[in-house]
């Protein structure tokens, strides 16, 4: 008996997506990735600004150790060496003096005290371009180190150097050494034969914080970006933003860069333009007119952090503080004996 053969299956019919479902589906996955991008920022930054605030703790600790060993916290810079020739103070700053208690002993045993110009010789070899990491990882401009050109810096061959995001409090007004409105009220200032305003100011001791650690700041960041700025430096009329850095500057006028002060708001940037300078208040018509500026600015605390900056207390305490605090309140910080009752919150 024959069986008769089984017909063949019918072929599967696979129906494709039509172009209105598959745009439906491109849009689903972007407004699913809009909504997530917010959130793995705003992570991202949280882990930024958790690594920014241990290295300020890093760095307060090492100034207590220091105080520990010396019985006093480092000078802002300790000016002790006068060159005739160019009639200019010579020193060590405080990141140079914290090195061994930064986990950096080998490079402080190589230091130059002797001649600390030596230190910048040998470009990317150099014992300038060797320093700590001490740079702030939300900031936006990761060359470090810098190079820093003989045109910026005057001197006869091109320098790289470390930078750092961070500086000590040197109380109401650390800058500029010459303008005649220089203060020693807060924690880091020049000390040594060449200090300003008086010479042979002494180094901050515990005791001499009558207003309380715990009440006084010690260190905080520095925001390197400024557009508004680096329009006036691309006239020649000051170095760009990102250039005050030095970690391990010789000179009176280094205090820029590793000295802060509340004479500015947290965060304060320049707000103008160089073709919009006629209009400030006041105008900075000439260079002369945006020392002004320019001594308001280089010292201001501030960061990249949205809506604020981190800093370390005397008592190696750290907090982040809105840069909506009252400038009156910024300068009772600041101050190591102003016998102000003022808090951080």
């Amino acid at each position: 008996m024959n069986i008769p053969a089984r017909p063949p299956a019918p072929a599967r019919l696979f129906r494709g997506f039509t172009l209105v479902e598959l745009l439906v589906v491109i849009a689903i996955i972007g407004i699913l990735v809009a909504l997530l991008l917010p959130a793995v920022q705003a992570a991202r930054e949280a882990a930024r600004r958790m690594q920014c605030s241990n290295t300020l703790k890093q760095v307060a600790l090492a100034a207590h150790h220091y105080h520990d060993t010396v019985g006093s916290f480092p000078p802002g810079i300790l000016l002790s060496q006068y060159h005739a020739g160019t009639a200019t103070w010579r020193g060590t700053n405080l990141f140079v003096f914290l090195l061994p208690y930064l986990e950096q002993g080998g490079l402080y045993d190589e230091w130059d005290f002797d001649d600390p110009n030596k230190n910048f010789n040998g470009l990317l070899q150099s014992r300038a371009a060797r320093g700590p990491n001490l740079r702030c990882p939300s900031e936006p401009d990761s060359e470090d180190p810098l190079l820093y050109t003989t045109r910026l810096t005057g001197s006869s061959v091109d320098r790289y150097i470390r930078v750092t995001s961070y500086g000590g409090n040197g109380g109401t007004r650390s800058y500029h050494p010459d303008s005649g409105f220089l203060q020693t009220d807060g924690i880091f200032f020049g000390a040594g034969p060449g200090s300003q305003p008086v010479p042979n100011q002494r180094p901050v001791r515990l005791a001499d914080i009558i207003d309380g650690t715990s009440h006084t700041l010690f260190f905080g960041e520095r925001s390197r970006w400024d557009p508004n700025y680096d329009s006036f430096a691309q006239q020649g009329w000051d170095w760009e933003m990102r250039y005050y850095a030095n970690w391990c500057g010789t000179s009176r006028s280094a205090l820029a860069h590793f000295t802060l002060s509340s004479y500015s708001p947290i965060n304060y940037r320049l707000p103008f333009l160089y073709s919009e300078r006629a209009a400030a208040s006041p105008p900075a018509n000439t260079s002369a007119d945006f020392k002004y500026y320019i001594d308001l600015r280089v010292c201001a605390f501030g960061s990249t952090h949205p809506g604020g900056a981190n800093f370390a207390t005397a008592d190696g305490a750290v907090a982040f503080i809105s840069d909506s605090i009252p400038l009156l309140i910024l300068r009772a910080l600041s101050t190591r004996a102003g016998r102000e009752a003022t808090d951080l919150h």
